[in-house]
């Protein structure tokens, strides 16, 4: 009980051990990339299993492959792309347009730097030609054109922020939604830019606003989260999606809303360099929309399905479609626009958790989808306390109870708990819009796992070692592997069996070694007993002992066998035919031949460790026992090979039996049938049926004193197997019971008074 107790307490204290690293790991003081390349694949795969359904708020223009082959390669013209804007607004009545693509170089395809070179140059002779051309720029000023369609109409034009060190900052931004100096002092993590790439100037200020299209991809590229407020300089710029989302709302600006004491336990400085902001408010109408920020002032984006036009979560339009008028109004009346490209050639696929090649415009719909919903996926702030609460009581309750379960409750308690971490978080992430890490919890259950089916194997292979240390000796390797899996279930104790015993002898065996010298008399024995043994072996028996010649062996114990009596007979059979193969190698080397006699029996006898003091043996004991020792012992008198009991006989139907005689053996009072197994049933040849169907008919007309006929019967077996002992046998005993009667009262019984 102590030795016990003491193995329980380092398993204890090991779990505890585990747990307290998987704390570190959680409190990033034992940071590892495994922790977060798992979080990610949860997270990805929870993305992947749902499936939105089609959001009838937002629209997708596509510049796709259809729209380039009527209009031409992109970028279009910006006359064009004004023609498409003023499409959107006044003849589908959109209710605001968001461009996922930059326009920060000036427009020339209209051709008229050309003219007005030729004005200047080769034709500036031409009388009146020059003022014609100057006459004509405003016609020829895409960007002016394209400046005009969006003035005073709902559309949000997209940037892109950068830190790269090559980059340089052209274009203009679009006011920020608050400035350093509006924030109090606080102080807020964000990501900062330093450079950017906004849109020509006449554009932007002609916009209703602007949203950089900055993705955030994590270390293994995929894209999860995108900020939604960046810096650059004192001021705090919105994303696309936001900007569009705050136009499509009609809110005018964005407020930070910021935590307060009572939320964070923080007060005074600390409070105002705490750095995380909680929310930003949108003055939208008839009510303020509030949108929640994880760190950095990023979202969650909340993939709703595989993306792209065949998703089925937004509807696509092909840009030229909308250019030609070819689609229903009420398709896009009050519609939030997005134009993007889905084009591979333009190069705006992303990777996203749901697909490696997710378009980029559609990243920004699903983050004004969540805006419109109020449906964030977030991480919270108590995320991490959370799964410090987990892993501790996952590692507790484990940890008390891995070290006192079977192997398959281990597995059972391990997979469930597993199940329950899962699920739970599952319903975190469906229910409460909760994004919680459980790598390291699930991590922790799999090392305790791990380290007690470990530490139990270490013990069972001690039990197993022991096994082998008791029964290696007696039953076939593969029977003490078959042991070992299972070693509470076996043992030396005696306990009462239904069991088949073997004998086998050597007939002769006082003669043979008289014939030898001592040297090659142990080579013969040991030629024997080794092709004995691994027939007995072979069939799944239990090799008991050697008693000089001779060999003891069982079948249905230690490991149950139900077809004990089956394999018995079938190794006895198989002992007879290696023999023959051993006579004929011992014939060849001038040896004695080589015969034995084998005693089959079934029935209940005592098996186990059986003995003395001084020395002890996992044995059989038993009347069952010794009737097979005699059996084997008066083979000889009827000059077969092998003999069996009626109840191996009968528990061994598919072999097919002659029938020797019914004996009383020494010890015994009551007389029994005794048997010669002649092989399978289904392999007997025509021959041999016919004669053993003759033996039996000449056996009945003994037991009937009918001498004459079976006299006759038994002559003709004889003619035809002058050999076989067993007909002499009958036909002397036939002659002395014509000289001496047996009586009317005969039982047919013959009865040894010898072993």
């Amino acid at each position: 009980m102590r030795r016990h107790l003491s193995r329980y307490g380092a398993r204890w204290l090991l779990a505890l051990i585990f747990t307290l690293i998987a704390a570190l790991q959680i409190l990033h003081f034992l940071p590892t990339i495994l922790i977060g390349r798992i979080d990610d694949f949860i997270y990805d795969m929870r993305m992947r299993v749902q499936q939105g359904e089609l959001d009838p708020r937002i629209v997708i223009v596509d510049i796709d492959e259809k729209s380039i082959a009527e209009v031409g390669r992109w970028p279009w013209n910006r006359a064009t792309v004004a023609s498409l804007i003023e499409k959107l607004d006044d003849k589908y009545h959109v209710r605001t347009v968001g461009f996922d693509v930059i326009f920060s170089e000036p427009d020339t395809s209209s051709g008229y730097n050309t003219l007005e070179s030729l004005a200047n140059k080769e034709l500036k002779d031409v009388p009146g030609f020059g003022e014609r051309v100057r006459a004509l720029k405003p016609r020829f000023d895409y960007d002016k054109r394209m400046a005009m369609a969006l003035d005073g109409r709902p559309v949000v034009l997209g940037y892109f922020l950068s830190n790269e060190p090559t980059a340089i900052t052209k274009g203009l931004l679009p006011p920020p939604v608050f400035t350093v100096e509006q924030l109090g002092g606080r102080e807020i993590d964000v990501s900062v830019y330093r450079s950017y790439t906004g849109n020509l100037d006449v554009l932007q200020e002609a916009a209703r606003g602007g949203g950089f299209m900055n993705p955030t991809p994590d270390l293994d590229g995929v894209i999860r989260r995108v900020p939604l407020i960046a810096q650059v300089g004192d001021g705090f710029y919105e994303s696309l999606a936001l900007a569009t989302a705050r136009a499509g709302l009609g809110a005018s600006r964005v407020k930070p809303v910021f935590f307060t004491a009572e939320e964070t336990h923080l007060s005074g400085d600390t409070l105002r360099e705490y750095g995380a902001l909680k929310a930003i408010k949108l003055n939208s109408k008839p009510h303020t929309t509030t949108i929640p920020l994880d760190r950095n002032l990023t979202a969650l984006i909340n993939y709703r399905g595989p993306g792209g036009p065949r998703g089925g979560q937004f509807r696509y339009v092909s840009a030229i479609d909308v250019l030609k008028e070819r689609l229903p109004v009420d398709d896009l009346a009050d519609r939030i626009i997005l134009v993007g490209t889905t084009s591979a050639g333009l190069k705006d696929l992303r990777a996203a958790p749901v697909n490696i090649d997710y378009p980029g415009v559609e990243m920004h719909a699903n983050i004004i989808a969540s805006i419109l919903d109020g449906d964030f996926k977030q991480e919270p702030d108590f995320g991490v306390a959370l799964e410090l609460v987990e892993t501790a009581l996952v590692g507790i309750v484990l940890g008390l109870l891995l070290p006192v379960l079977s192997p398959l409750m281990s597995i059972l308690v391990s997979f469930a708990t597993i199940a329950g971490v899962l699920g739970l978080n599952l319903y975190m992430y469906q229910s409460l819009n909760w994004v919680v890490s459980v790598a390291a919890v699930l991590l922790l259950i799999g090392s305790l796992f791990i380290f007690s089916l470990a530490w139990g194997y270490l013990f069972e292979f001690r039990k197993s070692r022991a096994m082998v240390n008791l029964f290696g000796e007696y039953v076939a390797p593969e029977l003490v592997a078959e042991m070992a899996e299972n070693p509470e279930s076996y043992n030396m104790e005696g306990e009462s069996r239904e069991l088949t015993v073997l004998f086998c002898d050597v007939r002769g065996f006082t003669t043979i070694s008289e014939g030898l010298t001592p040297n090659a008399l142990r080579e013969y024995i040991n030629l024997y007993l080794t092709a004995m043994s691994e027939d007995i072996r072979g069939n799944r028996g239990t090799l008991d002992k050697y008693i000089g010649d001779a060999v003891m062996a069982f079948w249905g114990a230690p490991v149950s066998l139900p077809d004990h009596a089956s394999r018995a007979v079938a190794t006895a059979l198989q002992m007879q035919a290696s023999a023959k193969k051993l006579n004929q190698d011992f014939i060849a080397r001038g040896w004695p031949p080589l015969k034995i006699g084998v005693g089959l029996n079934t029935g209940e006898m005592r098996v186990g460790d059986m003995g003395s003091k001084i020395r002890r043996a996992y044995t059989v004991m038993g009347d069952a026992v010794n009737l097979s020792s005699r059996l084997e012992g008066i083979t000889k008198v009827y000059g077969v090979g092998i003999a069996v009991g009626e109840a191996t006989r009968l528990a061994a139907p598919q072999f097919a039996y002659r029938e020797l005689d019914r004996v009383r053996v020494k010890g015994k009072n009551e007389p029994v049938p005794i048997f010669e197994p002649l092989g399978l049933i289904s392999e007997l040849d025509d021959a041999t049926r016919s004669a053993l169907d003759k033996w039996h008919k000449a056996l009945e007309l003994v037991r009937a004193q009918q001498w004459d006929q079976a006299e006759q019967r038994l002559f003709e077996l004889h003619e035809m197997y002058p050999d076989t002992t067993l007909y002499a046998l009958y036909l002397e005993r036939i002659a002395h019971y014509r000289e001496v009667p047996p009586g009317a009262d005969w039982d047919g019984v013959t009865t040894f008074e010898t072993k």
